[in-house]
Formats: structure tokens, C-alpha cells, sequence
């Protein structure tokens, strides 16, 4: 491009703003929040049941979704140029790419017990009962209402920026239960017991925290008749005022008073039942506290990965091939696949030794390998190819190998001339 056609085709978005800012307010967008209102749940329960759900719907939106149909025996999964993968493999929605929809999907799931996803924007209404209905944009909605065939949802509505409510069959909307949902969302789960504790805890902590002094002022008389009483509010008031009114909060009392002070920790087993229920949690769920600090071992994360991600991301697919492909689609091999990384569970020091072994089974070439590991692909042609490196050059070039054989084949008839000749003498 020239120096001219540049300057002519150059864009500035401040430039812009600055010109036309004035009719640009003009124009009404909608409804504006200070928050986005398309998440369908914002979990805030506790710091320890934050850091929790956070984790774990960060690794399952990690996990790769696609739509894919399998072709041939063996089987082949060849990745389909379909308005559904693109949901699941670029972006669900104007709001949202694929790995922030997964993780409100299971976000929302963790607080509610269960998530509706429902299709926003297809070619072919769902209600025309047409085998080939191709989703364009999809989001997570909240089911407030259900009926015998259908569901009352909440969902944000893009077009007007507000949260409406719609009713949809359930053949047509993917309603994923959480797995954990007798863990995490029963009335009575290990979950719940956790938060109402730390919710506990925040109040004494709040109380701890206040700006009260929680004393006992002794008078040195009797408080009982109306008038003492009078007195007393009145000392307790002076001392308030010098409290207050003074520069460094310093207040005087009489030489016959005393002041007992109350301002002390309340002993209690909160803090250990907080402690036991948190350990419970972890073991319910298949997790440890090291999970989350990076010091995990091999074990614990395979463990973690069986027991919550996977079982999390199979029941999202099973629910997506259910309600978004018809029978027809599903004869002819479609199918919403999710695929997980088995290497990230493999220690670093291992790896090389895995990579080698793989390598010469022939069963991942040295690209696969290099792209698991973070690695650009190699340009040599060989790198694409399933071989065994120890036996390459052989398998690679006739010759060499026509050369071998020969070789040895010369090698055996020479051994065998010399048994015949030993044996004649």
C-alpha cells in the first residue's frame, strides 16, 4: 500500500469520537449498566466457595468442545464448518467467546444446580420441526418456571440489553444438571452448612471489628430509683462527648469509678467447624488444598480431573447431542465431542520419556508431540510422518535397506559355504 492510499484509508478511533461524538450520543444503544447482565448467575458466596467454583469452571471451559462427524473404519472425526462449532470453538455470542460461555455454563450451574442454554439466533426456527436447524448464537438462561414439556427462562435479550423471560420447549433448550448437586446445591449439602458458617463468621468478625469499646462503667453509688438512672445515662453521656470532642480520644473519669473492659474474643468452635466442613468438601469433591497453590501431585490432579472436569464436560455434551442434533444428524455420524490434554497431567521430568515412547510406537508423530508441549511445528517432512526413529533410515530409503538385506543374505550363504566345508573334512 502506498504512502497516499494509507493516509487516505487511516482510521482513528479518538479522530472519530471527536467529529461525530456529539451525534454519536445522540443515538439511543438501549439500556446501559455500570455490570453486564448476560451472566447468568455472578457466584459470590464465600471467599473458599469462590476460589472453588472459579477453579473449576476455569478448567472445564479449558477443556476443547467441537462439532465433529466421524467418517470410516477406523473411525475419523473430521471438524465441522457449522454454525454450532462456531458457538463452541470461536464465540457464543456478541458478549461472550466459547471459553467465558463454558465457564458461565458451569458457574451458573454450581449456583443454581442447573443451567438452561438455549439458542438465540438460528437459520431454521426450532419450532418449524426441522431436522436441520443450524445454531448461530446460544446463551445460558435461568429457569424460573417448569412445566410438563417446556421451561420458563431468564436471558438476556442482546437486542434490547435486558434480562427477559421466554418459554421454550425442553427439546429445544440443553438443561445440564450439576453433577455435584448433592454436594454443592442440596438444602442441606456440605456447601450450604460451609457458607451459613462463614457467614457466621463475618459477623463476629464484623462485631470484633467495630467501633465500639464494649465497657462496663462502675458508678459509685446504686443505680436503681429513676433518678440514679437519669444520673448515670447523664456520666455515661459526658464521657461520650469527651470521647468524641477530644483530639486523640482521651476522656476523664472520677476517682471512685472503674471501668471494666469487654472488648475480647468470644471463645467459640466456629473456626474448627469451618475447617472440618472445608476439609469435607475437599474430599467430597475429589480435590485438595494443593490443587489450588500449584503443589498437586500426579495423582491427586488425575483424581480431580476423573471426579469433577471430566464428568462436569460429559455431561454438557451429552446434553448438547441431545436437544441441538437431530436423530437424522446423529445417523450420519455428527456428534458434539469434547477433547482433554492427558499430558498436563504428566510432570515435566516424565515427559521426554513418554514423548519417546509414544514416538516410536508410532503413535503421536513429532509435531503432535511438539504442539502438546508448547512447541511451533517442525518443517521437516518427516516430522509429520508416524515412524519409529530407531529404525528411520531403513524404512525411509529402499536402498539402504535392499543394500541390508543383501548384505546379510551374503553374510549367511558365506557362514554356511564354511559349516559344509568343515563338515566334508
Amino acid at each position: 500500500m502506498s504512502l497516499l492510499e494509507r493516509v487516505k484509508n487511516a482510521w482513528n478511533a479518538f479522530s472519530y469520537s471527536k467529529q461525530y461524538g456529539p451525534s454519536l450520543l445522540n443515538q439511543n444503544y438501549g439500556g446501559s449498566y455500570s455490570n453486564p447482565l448476560y451472566r447468568a448467575s455472578s457466584y459470590t458466596k464465600g471467599s473458599i466457595i469462590d476460589t472453588i467454583v472459579s477453579r473449576i469452571a476455569m478448567d472445564v471451559s479449558m477443556v476443547e468442545f467441537k462439532h465433529v462427524k466421524m467418517d470410516g473404519d477406523p473411525v475419523t472425526e473430521t471438524e465441522q464448518k457449522s454454525g454450532l462449532n462456531r458457538c463452541l470453538t470461536l464465540e457464543a455470542n456478541i458478549d461472550q467467546s466459547y471459553i467465558d460461555f463454558m465457564q458461565d455454563i458451569v458457574m451458573s450451574m454450581m449456583d443454581e444446580g442447573v443451567v438452561a442454554v438455549v439458542p438465540v439466533d438460528t437459520r431454521i426456527s426450532p419450532e418449524d420441526d426441522c431436522m436441520a436447524v443450524d445454531i448461530l448464537t446460544m446463551r445460558t438462561g435461568k429457569i424460573v418456571q417448569w412445566y410438563p414439556e417446556a421451561v420458563r427462562v431468564l436471558v438476556y435479550n442482546d437486542k434490547t440489553g435486558q434480562e427477559e423471560e421466554i418459554i421454550a420447549r425442553k427439546e429445544n433448550v440443553a438443561i445440564i444438571e450439576n453433577p455435584l448437586y448433592t454436594v454443592v446445591n442440596a438444602d442441606n449439602s456440605t456447601l450450604k452448612r460451609l457458607v451459613r458458617k462463614l457467614q457466621l463468621m463475618d459477623i463476629v468478625d464484623e462485631g470484633i471489628a467495630s467501633n465500639k469499646l464494649d465497657i462496663i462503667l462502675q458508678l459509685p453509688y446504686v443505680v436503681k430509683g429513676d433518678i440514679r438512672k437519669k444520673q448515670a445515662e447523664e456520666r455515661i453521656a459526658s464521657i461520650q462527648s469527651q470521647l468524641t470532642n477530644s483530639k486523640y480520644g482521651i476522656a476523664y473519669i472520677d476517682g471512685t469509678e472503674h471501668i471494666t473492659q469487654l472488648n475480647r474474643a468470644v471463645e467459640n468452635n466456629l473456626l474448627k467447624e469451618i475447617e472440618y466442613l472445608s476439609n469435607e468438601l475437599f474430599n467430597q469433591l475429589g480435590m485438595t488444598s494443593r490443587i489450588f497453590d500449584g503443589t498437586a501431585s500426579e495423582q491427586e490432579l488425575r483424581s480431580y480431573f476423573d471426579r469433577i472436569v471430566n464428568p462436569i464436560a460429559k455431561r454438557i455434551t451429552l446434553e448438547l447431542n441431545r436437544k441441538f442434533l437431530s436423530d437424522t444428524a446423529r445417523t450420519q455420524g455428527h456428534a458434539i465431542v469434547y477433547y482433554s490434554n492427558p499430558f498436563k497431567l504428566v510432570p515435566i521430568s516424565t515427559l521426554a520419556s513418554v514423548s519417546d515412547t509414544l514416538r516410536r510406537n508410532e503413535i503421536l508423530t513429532t509435531n503432535e508431540i511438539r504442539g502438546i508441549m508448547g512447541f511451533q511445528p517442525s518443517d521437516d517432512p518427516k516430522a509429520n510422518q508416524l515412524s519409529n526413529p530407531n529404525i528411520a533410515d531403513v524404512n525411509q530409503d529402499p536402498s539402504i535397506s535392499n543394500r541390508q538385506v543383501k548384505k546379510d543374505l551374503q553374510e549367511a550363504q558365506q557362514g554356511s559355504t564354511e559349516e559344509e566345508g568343515d563338515t566334508n573334512e
